[in-house]
């Protein structure tokens, strides 16, 4: 159960067929596995301990991914710092987790160096790429001064991968993922959805997100080849699917959508495509249908899963026949997945039955070992083995489970539980609006009032009244907008889930613009 076991077998199952492509490099598994080797010995060499954390600044490329595999060689723990961060927050990750090594690319080269400057137990940093970097050392010359060695094959319960959460407050947590985590996270979706090594996987959400870094990790484990973006731009995505000819590859919502709206599309052949998976959020029901229609013969995939789980631990497969494709089940999250239990819970944490809401926990080889140095919180989301997730759903008498929303993301208006994800549903069907968010804002009489903030399709054009209306023939009455503001775009993360904490906060301060 260590993450580098998937090298050793393709080493001898096929050690010339291609594992990693960024742009025009191209790396098979047996040079893969010797880069990999020899990095693990140049870094062992300036002072890496088993156990030492090393931060990563970078964007999606070959080089990402096997400097994390010579940290798991090594049995060290990677640190992928979200690259939308400021300062200030990277800085806080550094500290907390006591990193001295820092691995960077171009896109990031000032920041790093800036952060070298500010911290001065950052003693180790390499850069890789084309510019020039005084003072750092230089990543390809390491590797090619260096001697390969063993591969330490970690315990499946060392610590493998520390990710830190984003909070709405303060500073995030450091989620501890261990070897077994993500092993059984990435074993239990491939029994429940079989992943063949001929599979080439389009990697573009990023490395620092669980969802990325889990589909590297399932390539690495069946055999596959992965094709890495280092950032989503849809021309890029659509031609790289043409030119590659990616099997699959996993998006979150708003990048669908950002496909659908590119003038390119339609200009490229995505016949090779056979999967395509979604998560993070929930997809509205008419971008769903759009994509079914517009991807003939391609099985979609809802995964849902977080951080704290190593990625997905249930998924639905949605193909193309008919009685996959009606009825209110299309909105489900699936089963519970072969490595992981599932229930929902009320605030006490008593069972709820079939069709209740409540708070969805779960159980299983994937669930994280707790939060770095955050004893108390550890304990607050992790009872009796069970992890709090903190989302609300349900299950039906089948199993599905149903997500209904973050909890935390929940109005209550006038004593009623609303809950933004269904109010985003009933407005994205609206054929004005293109993507929309739903939070709540204080209001005197209600508590709170839902209200909506929408970005319209290129050229449309909608009243609020209009978009009020629609909802009302949707909804009930105290689900619906009390208000709705237009944006030209809405905040995103780097992961492309919308920033409804941007949104709060700028309510508040009353500079929301677009």
């Amino acid at each position: 159960m260590y993450l580098t076991a998937g090298l050793h077998r393709a080493l001898q199952r096929h050690p010339d067929k291609t594992a990693l492509v960024a742009g025009p490099r191209r790396l098979s598994f047996r040079s893969l596995v010797e880069r990999v080797a020899r990095l693990a010995s140049g870094l062992q060499a300036l002072g890496l301990q088993p156990g030492d954390r090393v931060a990563l600044l970078a964007r999606n490329s070959d080089r990402y991914a096997e400097s994390v595999l010579a940290l798991w060689w090594s049995g060290a723990v990677a640190l992928p710092l979200n690259t939308r961060w400021s300062q200030a927050e990277m800085v806080y990750a550094l500290q907390d987790c006591e990193v001295g090594m820092l691995l960077v690319d171009d896109a990031f080269l000032d920041q790093a160096q800036a952060l070298v400057a500010e911290l001065p137990e950052l003693k180790t940093c390499l850069h890789w790429g084309e510019r020039g970097a005084p003072g750092l050392l230089d990543y390809e010359q390491i590797i090619a001064r260096s001697e390969a060695v063993e591969d330490r094959r970690c315990s499946a319960e060392e610590l493998a991968v520390i990710l830190y959460t984003g909070g709405t407050t303060g500073f995030p947590k450091g989620v501890m993922l261990s070897h077994r985590n993500f092993w059984a996270s990435t074993v239990g979706r491939m029994a429940e959805v079989p992943n063949p090594s001929d599979f080439i996987t389009l990697l573009v959400t990023p490395l620092f997100h669980v969802a990325g870094l889990g589909r590297l990790i399932g390539q690495i484990q069946s055999g596959g080849a992965c094709v890495m973006l280092p950032a989503f731009e849809p021309e890029a995505v659509l031609r790289t699917i043409a030119q590659e000819r990616i099997t699959d590859t996993l998006l979150v919502p708003s990048m669908v959508q950002m496909l659908f709206d590119s003038p390119a599309f339609g200009q490229y052949d995505l016949s090779s495509i056979r999967r395509i998976a979604w998560g993070a959020a929930p997809m509205a029901l008419p971008l769903l249908e759009r994509c079914l229609s517009a991807f003939e013969g391609v099985e979609f995939m809802h995964a849902y899963g977080m951080t704290e789980t190593a990625a997905s631990v249930t998924v639905h497969r949605i193909g193309h026949a008919p009685e996959e494709r009606q009825g209110a089940r299309i909105r489900s999250a699936g089963h519970a997945g072969f490595a992981s239990e599932i229930r929902i819970a009320d605030a006490q944490g008593k069972s709820l039955g079939c069709g209740e809401v409540g708070e969805i926990w779960i159980r299983g080889a994937a669930v994280m070992m707790g939060y770095w140095k955050r004893p108390e919180e550890s304990a607050q989301a992790l009872r009796d083995g069970w992890l709090r997730t903190g989302d609300g759903g349900y299950l039906d008498a089948q199993g599905y489970l149903f997500v209904v929303d973050r909890i935390k993301d929940m109005v209550i208006s006038g004593g009623e539980n609303v809950y933004p994800a269904e109010v985003e549903d009933a407005l994205g069907q609206h054929p004005a609006v293109a993507t929309c968010a739903v939070i709540g804002i204080p209001d005197a009489k209600w508590g709170e009032a839902v209200h909506a903030v929408v970005q319209l399709r290129e050229g449309a054009k909608v009243t609020p009244q209009e978009l009020q209306a629609h909802c009302r023939s949707r909804l009930a009455s105290y689900k619906c907008p009390k208000s709705v503001e237009f944006l030209s775009s809405l905040p995103l993360s780097a992961a492309g889930k919308v920033l409804k904490s941007e949104l709060r906060r700028a309510r508040q301060g009353g500079v929301l613009t677009g």
